[in-house]
């Protein structure tokens, strides 16, 4: 249940372990946390947790079990695949100002940057940060999985961030009082206020 879900995730954040819940392919809601040196230094800490009452079990994620570690086999598309999957599975959680928490939800960068670990890549916190991250791509060459930027401020930054999910459409957390939700890039708004974009596959 969600409930649970938000409850352990609260609780693994007291522990500053960045946890943040999703929902498995599934239906279960699932929450995951930690980015670990080594198996047993992620087996320590949960059976610290373990101990604490905190949940009753645990799966440690193996390196190799992430999509990133099966695209040498099955190639880019493949993991394309797997962000634009990841990122469905979010749409209609609530959008939250700052938040990468299941008591907070998601805000824009915290969405893709959770899409992102899910797969096994690691990108910066901040809108600005991925922005400054990967390699530019032209709109008209847009693939799947590559991150697009707006500035939706006066200051005419970058300020917003969403992940493309391919025929114009982009998933992002769009924000206060709003869900996690598909949108157009060829839209009006998201039109005039488009930056650029960023690919992060080789």
């Amino acid at each position: 249940m969600v409930g649970n879900a938000v409850r352990l995730t609260e609780a693994l954040n007291r522990y500053d372990l960045n946890a943040y819940y999703f929902v498995h392919v599934s239906g279960l809601y699932k929450v995951r946390f930690g980015d670990f040196a080594s198996r047993e230094e992620a087996r320590q800490t949960a059976e610290s947790l373990k101990e604490k009452g905190i949940f009753a079990d645990y799966f440690v994620v193996r390196p190799e079990d992430y999509p990133i570690a099966k695209k040498r086999h099955y190639g880019n598309d493949y993991l394309r695949i797997e962000l634009v999957k990841t990122a469905k599975s979010f749409v209609g959680l609530p959008y939250s100002w700052g938040g990468v928490s299941a008591e907070q939800g998601f805000d824009c960068s915290g969405l893709t940057m959770a899409v992102y670990k899910l797969n096994g890549l690691n990108l910066p916190r901040s809108s600005r940060g991925q922005w400054g991250m990967g390699t530019p791509v032209q709109r008209s060459q847009l693939k799947e999985g590559d991150l697009v930027f707006f500035a939706t401020k006066k200051e005419g930054t970058v300020s917003h961030v969403g992940i493309f999910t391919g025929n114009d459409t982009f998933i992002h957390a769009p924000g206060k009082n709003k869900n996690i939700r598909p949108d157009l890039l060829s839209s009006l708004y998201f039109r005039t206020r488009f930056m650029g974009a960023r690919r992060y596959l080789k």
